[in-house]
């Protein structure tokens, strides 16, 4: 197989090996850590599990992705790499045992998400210090192949943490602790590995640093500003974000919703809710995996527009058709068509914003779709808390996210009739 063959050129290179090992750990602990927080919130005995609880774990795991990042990389390009990925990930091993002990202590709510959302703020630093020093450790010819096998691999490594998570729930009661100190150990490893690569060899070259850090931070804000303003010049960027980001906002609410039914609705025992969830993520990842194999055909034959005008019309008739049973079969069912439509969508807007968008200002406007796809999904999860009820069955949220589906549908094939898509 191709990705086989052009992994096994990468690993030959020791320094490609280091840092990979680096991203691997450091994911894995991530997709640990992430999966701890959300069962706690959601299937802890002691905790009363409220729409509201799970959009503000949704808020601690997204946002600081969205409102760090933007200015991770003035950092970045002033810090020493090789020494964010050591200091970040002892930073985030120490947060996340302090976090186990405020599991273990019944500490305050917002105690609990303050030091979650600590953890999660460090994260963004090292997942983008991790795409920055890839060109320091593989040549040019082989950048373009590191970095498209370097993030899969890591979310692969995300996805066991979060199944090794999962397993260790399911193994006792009462491990909620013992899964972030999982976390913890693996962000501690993750850490001692950046030691292999020298301080020097990740950069950045001292020479090419901006000298002022406040200089530095308002350029980015400036940037921020004149991405936003070529945004709003290209008719077709700016269209195919809306579009998304009401698919997002669509597929935050259902998430929210499944939680509920997976919690309350569908089972008896903690570990039952926790199997089902299991299975909705995985049916969900699944589509996501089928939306990557058929998109690129299904542009071809449809265009742009056409194709998320299909998803989105898919989705309006199929999700109040599965959805208003709140039968776990059916909605299991309706977790894979939905990843799909979703992950379809996100790569045709991927495309048209790669396509559509100056390559000078390509790096900001997706910062500024990074920051509208993860506060659509949080955003989503609020509006839902105030209409959920507690067991998670709710037929005017089912049949409004199908308006929106059916809404979104409507407007793309309008546009497309206009000729904006290309």
């Amino acid at each position: 197989m191709p990705v086989v063959r052009d992994l096994r050129v990468l690993l030959r290179l020791t320094n490609f090996r280091r840092l990979l090992t680096v991203r691997l750990l450091s994911q894995s602990a991530d997709g640990v850590y992430q999966v701890a927080l959300a069962t706690y919130v959601v299937f802890s005995p002691e905790n009363q599990t409220s729409p509201g609880a799970i959009a503000s774990a949704m808020a601690v795991l997204l946002l600081p992705y969205s409102l760090v990042g933007p200015f991770a990389g003035v950092l970045l390009d002033r810090w020493r790499r090789r020494q964010v990925f050591l200091y970040g990930n002892l930073l985030r091993a120490v947060l996340a045992c302090s976090t186990a002990v405020l599991i273990l202590g019944s500490a305050p709510d917002w105690l609990f998400y303050a030091s979650a959302l600590c953890v999660m703020a460090v994260n963004r630093f090292i997942l983008a210090g991790l795409s920055a020093a890839l060109p320091r450790v593989v040549d040019d010819e082989r950048l373009v192949m590191a970095n498209s096998l370097s993030p899969t691999a890591g979310t692969l490594a995300a996805t066991a943490g979060g199944g090794l998570a999962f397993a260790v729930r399911l193994a006792g009661p009462d491990s909620d602790a013992v899964v972030v100190l999982l976390g913890a150990t693996l962000y501690l490893c993750a850490a001692l590995s950046s030691l292999s690569m020298g301080r020097e060899l990740l950069g950045p070259d001292p020479e090419l640093v901006q000298p002022r850090l406040i200089a530095a931070l308002t350029s980015t804000a400036h940037g921020l500003v004149d991405g936003l303003r070529h945004l709003t010049e290209r008719r077709t960027a700016v269209q195919a974000l809306g579009a998304m980001t009401v698919l997002r906002f669509c597929y935050g609410g259902l998430t929210v919703m499944v939680l509920m039914l997976c919690r309350y609705a569908w089972s008896d025992t903690e570990a039952e809710g926790l199997r089902l969830l299991g299975l909705a993520v995985g049916a969900s990842g699944a589509g996501f995996f089928a939306a990557a194999v058929v998109t690129p055909w299904a542009v071809g034959r449809l265009g742009q527009y056409g194709w998320m005008a299909t998803c989105a019309g898919v989705a309006a008739v199929l999700e109040p058709v599965l959805g208003l049973t709140f039968a776990a079969v059916p909605i299991l069912i309706a977790a894979f068509v939905l990843g799909f439509i979703t992950q379809g969508a996100k790569i045709t807007t991927d495309t048209v914003v790669q396509t559509s968008i100056d390559d000078a200002f390509r790096g900001r406007v997706f910062s500024l779709y990074d920051m509208l796809f993860n506060v659509a999904f949080v955003g989503a999860a609020g509006v839902t808390a105030l209409i959920l009820p507690p067991d998670g069955r709710s037929a005017p949220l089912v049949l409004m996210i199908a308006v929106l589906y059916g809404l979104t549908a409507a407007a793309l094939l309008h546009w497309r009739r206009r000729g904006v898509s290309p």
